[in-house]
């Protein structure tokens, strides 16, 4: 059976907002706003097709930006997809969602909608801007009308993580289909997430009791254990057990970087992950994905290079968030900062 492949693909920097922990705009890395044109776009669709073909995978997008819906061809995109029968998500804003335009989407064969909830609403505004909340709660109902599944992101860090449990309670409100949360990864200005171990341990406690306790009661609300220190977690307290027959070296689980994801940018460059700032590995224009994959995104293959990871029982199904030390430190293969478990190296 195939499997499939995601391409993060971002057709343009456009965007309503400036989010404060957004990678286009941190470290001043974004000049001026960059969006691909329509040959681009097509060029870059059929290489993604082409990459699939060769390692028999199947492809999915999830297109993203900016806000993609932004993008002056963004429609003309969506028609290639469904000529193709290419499943994609959209990752965007609420601002440019009505019924009509989520009826669209969903017509050209849009799977799911991620929207962003970083806070109740004074914190989520002050990240995004103002009345942002309250319009990204309302939309969920657009999308779920359409037939799409809604889906809200929420990027944690030590300014927000205690306001989680709450944003849980917004999002189940709201009917969202699924629900997840991931660390912000520190940029150059920034180099702590600003949450010390055992206190992200403690969260992870506290929504999986929240979790359970909405699933009992029939919460419709998906809720998906994103953050691969969920692995680790849930081996601690016997929800994940080693399996008694495995392939050594065999990866099973854990971060998709180099192994069943790339993202691609308006520029046409390539990242083994968006989320790692110094990833590029390309450019989609000048050399052709296939390759790129081959060769250089092998560094991001040498497992037994994770300085922590390496030594620890779960390597094959966890390695925590290489994207979040790689922003502390700079290095891929640090320890996360936030695993709290002792390993001896």
């Amino acid at each position: 059976m195939q499997q499939y492949f995601a391409f993060q693909w971002h057709i343009t920097d456009e965007c309503d907002q400036r989010c404060k922990h957004c990678y286009i705009f941190s470290e001043d890395t974004c000049k001026k706003l960059d969006a691909m044109t329509w040959q681009q776009m097509q060029h870059t669709f059929h290489q993604c097709l082409e990459f699939c073909q060769v390692f028999h995978r199947l492809p999915y997008f999830y297109i993203t930006g900016g806000d993609p819906i932004l993008h002056p061809d963004f429609w003309k995109l969506l028609s290639l997809m469904k000529e193709h029968h290419v499943p994609f998500t959209i990752l965007g804003n609420p601002f440019h969602l009505t019924d009509e335009v989520c009826r669209r989407l969903k017509e050209y064969g849009c799977e799911k909608y991620q929207l962003s909830l970083d806070g109740i609403r004074e914190t989520h505004d002050w990240f995004r801007k103002p009345g942002s909340f309250d319009i990204t709660l309302e939309k969920i109902g657009c999308i779920n009308r359409a037939g799409i599944r809604s889906v809200v992101m929420t990027t944690v860090s030590g300014t927000n993580i205690d306001e989680i449990p709450d944003i849980i309670d917004a999002v189940v409100k709201a009917k969202a289909r699924v629900f997840a949360f991931a660390r912000y990864c520190p940029t150059s200005e920034e180099k702590d997430v600003g949450i010390a171990p055992l206190r992200y341990r403690q969260l992870l406690a506290d929504c999986d009791k929240k979790f359970k306790a909405y699933q009992a009661a029939g919460c419709q609300t998906y809720f998906n254990k994103k953050d691969h220190l969920w692995t680790l977690y849930e081996y601690e307290t016997g929800a994940f057990t080693l399996p008694e027959h495995t392939q050594e070296g065999m990866i099973y689980g854990g971060c998709n970087c180099g192994n069943c994801h790339l993202t691609i940018l308006p520029t046409g460059d390539v990242y083994a992950c968006r989320r790692v700032q110094n990833s590029k590995v390309g450019n989609v224009f000048e050399d052709r994905l296939t390759d790129l994959w081959l060769s250089p995104m092998e560094d991001y293959r040498e497992y037994t290079r994770f300085e922590k990871c390496a030594h620890c029982e779960l390597l094959a199904w966890c390695r925590g968030c290489p994207a979040v030390a790689s922003g502390q430190s700079g290095n891929f293969y640090a320890a996360d900062p936030q695993c709290w478990k002792e390993v001896a190296v």
